[in-house]
């Protein structure tokens, strides 16, 4: 939509409230909300103040003030709430030189679109990103000085099989790491993401499919289709935002954290992405897999950046007991043609040049996908202006190489912490085009290694007890 078709469509359905979205550093959605009598054609132009001091890795508070800019294009009524709300996304604009915020993150992954124009390689890049997710029924943590627990339930997990509390216990659940994909009744959950589907396509997503995933306790996927860079991200933050609210409706917790189970399969973010010019696919080609050449360069950026771009596309403390061997999570760092257990794979579904992709498996979906999107985009790039090789592909199960045979396959990090020394190390690439700043980095390492690897570090662990209370 246009401003003025906004305006009209507002008018049109008696919109009493507008809400304007942004994202902060970490990837949470944020939102302030006005009286729909506020907003005029002049507002996508002049903006609406906010103070940005509290927002994570945001100004300081000397200098706070920002604006929101509404984009036109992302409107859509808000499905959940009681007073009828017009919701737009912001881009958000420094009031003093009137240029875009460079901690925004959606600025960042703009920048990232217009870097591939100006190129000449490319002028779209595509992604299609598969967020898994967790469905709960409770969830209780806490931490302090003296204790520290967390305590999840789901009906549907397998551990409620011997559960004599409940008035009856009717005994269908995914066994552990079976849970892709049974019918129901084992399946609880096919009405409650047929109606976050259904939420989902009548705000503007264009969905494809929707299962179980494979971890028991309410582990789940849906598929949204491919779609330009920013596009992209914007369609993740919504689609988080119907899943919470659909499952909240009926007294569900939902959690896109990466492991929040032990010994059950984690959440990934499997993102799909391709470069396009003039139309034409340009990752199709006549080598390996019905690759270009160009496709194996890209390849062979995320491959080589892929311990640096950790840091940003599984950028918790969580997402290290996701990424370990056995539990189908993408540790090393290979391509293969189908083989899932590479952290590139190159999807065979369709011999159509137009669907030749590739799969980049070790996001996950804590991750914000603007800066996931767009580090992504840049070390692909890097790998096409510097024709970096991949290697040769790996098809056999990296799980039963001998030991000999892993030692020639590079892995990921195994912590945050490692994984932040490694975006320190290695981050000239998400320079390019200025993508990136010095500074914007900056903020994100010290944030991610003050607030959350620290902390982690720093609080003794429940199963520290187990192993070393009598020593």
């Amino acid at each position: 939509m246009t401003p003025k078709e906004v305006l009209e469509f507002a008018t049109k359905h008696e919109v009493a409230q507008v809400d304007l979205r942004f994202t902060d550093l970490p990837g949470l959605t944020q939102h302030v909300s006005y009286p729909i009598s506020q907003l005029t054609h002049e507002s996508f132009e002049e903006g609406f103040g906010i103070d940005g001091s509290s927002i994570r890795g945001w100004a300081a508070i000397n200098e706070s003030d920002m604006l929101l800019i509404p984009d036109a294009g992302t409107a859509f009524l808000d499905p959940f709430g009681e007073i009828r709300t017009l919701v737009m996304t912001s881009d958000v604009i420094d009031p003093i030189t009137r240029q875009h915020y460079e901690r925004d993150p959606r600025w960042i992954a703009r920048k990232a679109e217009m870097y591939v124009k100006n190129s000449g390689i490319a002028d779209t890049a595509y992604f299609g990103a598969e967020s898994e997710f967790f469905i709960f029924d409770n969830v209780r943590f806490d931490q302090n000085q003296h204790s520290g627990f967390y305590f999840i339930d789901a009906e549907e997990g397998r551990w409620n099989s011997g559960d004599g509390n409940q008035k009856q216990n009717l005994g269908y659940r995914p066994r552990y790491k079976e849970g892709y994909f049974p019918v129901p009744p084992t399946d609880h959950y096919q009405d409650l993401r047929a109606e976050m589907v259904e939420t989902m396509i009548r705000c503007g997503l264009d969905i494809e499919c929707h299962h179980h995933e494979v971890a028991s306790g309410g582990q789940c996927e849906i598929d949204q289709r491919f779609n330009t860079l920013v596009k992209s991200a914007d369609n993740m933050m919504l689609y988080k935002y119907v899943i919470r609210n659909v499952a909240n409706q009926y007294n569900k917790t939902v959690t896109f954290m990466p492991k929040p189970l032990f010994g059950d399969n984690g959440s990934g973010m499997h993102t799909h992405q391709s470069l396009w010019k003039d139309g034409k696919p340009l990752f199709a080609g006549d080598r390996y897999a019905g690759l270009s050449q160009l496709g194996l360069w890209y390849i062979g950026g995320l491959l080589k950046h892929a311990r640096a771009l950790s840091a940003i596309i599984a950028p918790t403390t969580n997402s290290y007991k996701r990424l370990v061997p056995g539990y189908e999570a993408p540790v090393n760092l290979a391509y293969s043609r189908r083989n899932r257990s590479a952290a590139v794979r190159i999807p065979m579904y369709s011999a159509n040049p137009k669907a030749k992709r590739v799969e980049f498996r070790p996001p996950d979906p804590s991750s914000n996908p603007y800066l996931a999107f767009a580090a992504m985009t840049l070390a692909g790039m890097d790998g096409i202006l510097n024709k970096i090789d991949p290697g040769e592909p790996l098809d056999k199960d990296i799980y039963d190489l001998s030991p000999e045979e892993m030692r020639n396959v590079p892995s990921m990090p195994a912590s945050l912490e490692e994984a932040l020394t490694c975006l320190e190390e290695d981050h000239g690439f998400l320079l390019d085009g200025e993508v990136f700043t010095e500074e914007l980095l900056e903020t994100f390492i010290n944030y991610k290694r003050r607030v959350e690897a620290d902390a982690i570090r720093l609080r003794p662990h429940p199963y520290e007890f187990a192993l070393y209370y009598d020593i």
